[in-house]
């Protein structure tokens, strides 16, 4: 698939080693980090009629291990929409979200695109994945691993590359913006509650020097984002900069604020979880995506 990086300005890659600290994801289980479960709101998909499961993405510098789910049909090439992983990896309810596209008949496919910096599955707090794992991740590396995915799922014979989306949730909302300015061949994207600006928090730095804000004018590709009014990470005001930035562009990208909801709305284990923000906010993926010829 053709490279495309005129709207981001990133540093290549380092890739010239073969030692990754995840080689699997299928541990069935929940971050440590995201621990209690809110039982009663979490929704498990169950893969009758799918074909679900690890596989492996060919890289620069080895492979990295994948989530895949899509329908259970011969003879048949799939949307494929790349799932980017929240914060805490490649975990039970990634997972969950690929089966719930391929019940709807997409190919979904979520990499781990903190492989080569460490595990995050068994690190107890955010504040430790983001020093030990976060913030050793290039931007440049997750735009290649992206790009090699869509690549595996089209040399599989199975993924449709013409209809082709990305959507990406908490750490993956933010990847959503920068690689739909990286990847004019994206039809759509779907970012869920991610950073917009530079904060002191999360600084611009030789790994990660660029945030949506900086691509939205320059978009090309349409993207959907969603967020919360309540999300205390995420203030208000710069949801409202990035509103107006991308007016300046031919994108017609937008963000819908759900006022009632908290960062992570969409995560039905977590306290945050909102069900009415949550369907609705899927309700408009799902139009969004098939409206823009993703689907």
């Amino acid at each position: 698939m053709k490279e495309d990086v005129s709207n981001l300005t990133v540093s290549a890659p380092i890739l010239n080693r073969r030692e990754f600290f995840v080689s699997s994801i299928l541990a069935g289980t929940f971050a440590l980090a995201v621990q209690p479960i809110s039982a009663q709101t979490k929704i498990t998909t169950d893969s009758e009629g799918l074909v679900a499961g690890e596989v492996k993405i060919p890289v620069s510098d080895g492979e990295i291990p994948a989530y895949r789910a899509m329908p259970d049909r011969k003879n048949k090439k799939f949307p494929i929409v790349l799932v980017v992983h929240e914060i805490f990896g490649v975990h039970e309810w990634v997972q969950d979200i690929c089966r719930r596209f391929a019940k709807l008949g997409y190919m979904a496919i979520a990499p781990s695109l903190y492989a080569r910096q460490g595990d995050v599955l068994k690190m107890k707090n955010v504040g430790e994945i983001i020093s030990k794992v976060v913030s050793k991740v290039p931007d440049a590396q997750v735009m290649s691993d992206l790009d090699a995915t869509a690549a595996y799922a089209k040399k599989s014979g199975l993924g449709n590359t013409k209809k082709l989306s990305v959507t990406g949730f908490c750490w993956g909302g933010r990847i959503v913006w920068l690689y739909a300015a990286h990847n004019k061949n994206l039809d759509a994207g779907a970012a869920w509650y991610g950073g917009l600006v530079e904060t002191e928090r999360s600084p611009k730095n030789p790994r990660q020097p660029t945030f949506p804000i900086d691509v939205a004018k320059n978009l090309k590709v349409p993207v959907i984002g969603f967020y919360g009014g309540l999300d205390t990470g995420i203030p208000q005001d710069t949801v409202q900069r990035m509103q107006l930035e991308l007016k300046k562009g031919k994108s017609k990208s937008e963000i819908i604020v759900y006022p009632a909801a908290k960062h992570g709305f969409n995560a039905d284990y977590r306290e945050s979880y909102n069900k009415e923000a949550a369907t609705d906010a899927w309700a408009k993926m799902l139009d969004w995506f098939g409206k823009n010829g993703a689907a």
